[in-house]
């Protein structure tokens, strides 16, 4: 249907078009020179040594699975709320993942006191999700990681341009992983990006994502190479130059389009102070978030479908972040995954709503949509 305010929106700069004009002009649209643009101005944008530009940010993900070395038999520590392909990520690399519940209602991220009973001898990796673009509480979990010897892959895929204790979300743990869909806060329509300091692992992320060749087609095409080995088991992750002539356009705008995400976000939570009994998560959180999401939590009761259902009637686009992972029918049938096991993660599944957010929102849509919202609660 024709939103009158959808979820979300891309809305592409003259310098975005142009610059995806320019590589179609190219005749080079495979991973090139753009995407090597792209992945020098990301690392130095958040500070980082190595960025490597992938197809999704679930093939990020994948990879830093494999290369902190997450095999058959291992345990990946990670929330059940986020979107699957978080824990699919260590599925695909043979390991289980053990769900940790989340902090609390107000907020939707894993902590170091609900990580920990989730440790055990077989832990790989701890892989923490910035929910929504709100940092988790980096220091006491990475304590924790590090009394262990084991890597944290953070999952970064709200985050970018988010910061905890001065540093970028992705560049805190041993590996980042982010995500440019066309919903997120830095658009390429698919596009991905896996970041690290530790040149063990750049190594194998940077042969793995391209079939675990040792030089690119591009590198051929140049002449820097003619040949090329196999040293790893590989997969076709590679991003094409479309994708990052668009990434690296918006990354000099990211900025601003976040500090008009913080204005929308502000408005919102001033007036929904005004309705008792709805209320959002992360106010006073640590950090600086990219305010990806803004999730609302409503009251037990009041069903969340007549809400959405009310929403809708008023053309506003909402949406549910996130059903629980271990509750999705593959996860009960293959890990065991029950009702009762993570109760603050089943309560926030079954209350949160997310309310429109993008950076081309003016205040009166901003108010429509909270004007909607108090009807649809009746408050």
């Amino acid at each position: 249907m024709g939103w009158r305010v959808p979820l979300s929106d891309v809305s592409l700069s003259a310098e975005e078009l142009r610059a995806a004009t320019a590589v179609l002009a190219s005749g080079w649209l495979s991973m090139g020179p753009v995407t090597e643009a792209f992945e020098r101005a990301f690392a130095d944008y958040l500070g980082v040594t190595y960025a490597f530009a992938v197809s999704s940010g679930t093939a990020a993900l994948h990879l830093a699975h494999l290369a902190a070395g997450v095999g058959q038999g291992d345990e990946v520590v990670a929330p059940s709320l986020t979107f699957v392909a978080t824990a699919n990520a260590a599925v695909y690399c043979g390991a289980t993942p053990v769900f940790a519940d989340v902090a609390g209602t107000d907020d939707f991220n894993l902590s170091a006191d609900t990580i920990a009973p989730a440790l055990s001898r077989a832990t790989r990796a701890i892989t923490v999700v910035h929910y929504g673009g709100y940092p988790c509480d980096m220091a006491p979990i990475l304590e924790i990681a590090e009394e262990r010897g084991i890597p944290v892959i953070e999952d970064a895929a709200h985050a970018v341009g988010a910061s905890y204790a001065g540093r970028r979300c992705g560049t805190i743990g041993d590996i980042g992983c982010f995500s440019f869909f066309a919903n997120k806060n830095l658009p390429t329509g698919e596009g991905g990006m896996v970041v690290t300091d530790n040149e063990a692992y750049a190594g194998r992320i940077r042969t793995m994502r391209s079939h675990g060749m040792t030089t690119l087609t591009w590198d051929r095409h140049r002449g820097h190479a003619r040949a090329y080995d196999v040293v790893d088991l590989g997969y076709n992750y590679r991003i094409g130059e479309v994708a990052s002539a668009l990434g690296l356009a918006g990354l000099a705008d990211l900025d601003r389009a976040n500090a008009r995400r913080e204005e929308i976000v502000e408005r919102y939570r001033r007036r929904l102070r005004e309705m008792p009994g709805l209320s959002s998560p992360f106010e006073g959180a640590p950090g600086r978030s990219a305010c990806h999401l803004f999730p609302v939590l409503l009251p037990t009761e009041l069903p969340r479908e007549g809400v959405a259902a009310a929403m809708q009637e008023a053309g506003v686009q909402t949406s549910v972040h996130y059903r629980p992972v271990h509750l999705f029918s593959y996860y009960r049938r293959r890990f065991g995954g029950r009702a009762g096991l993570l109760p603050v993660t089943e309560d926030v599944g079954e209350r949160e709503i997310t309310l429109p957010l993008y950076p081309g929102m003016d205040d009166r849509t901003v108010e429509y949509v909270m004007d909607a919202l108090a009807a649809a609660v009746g408050r």
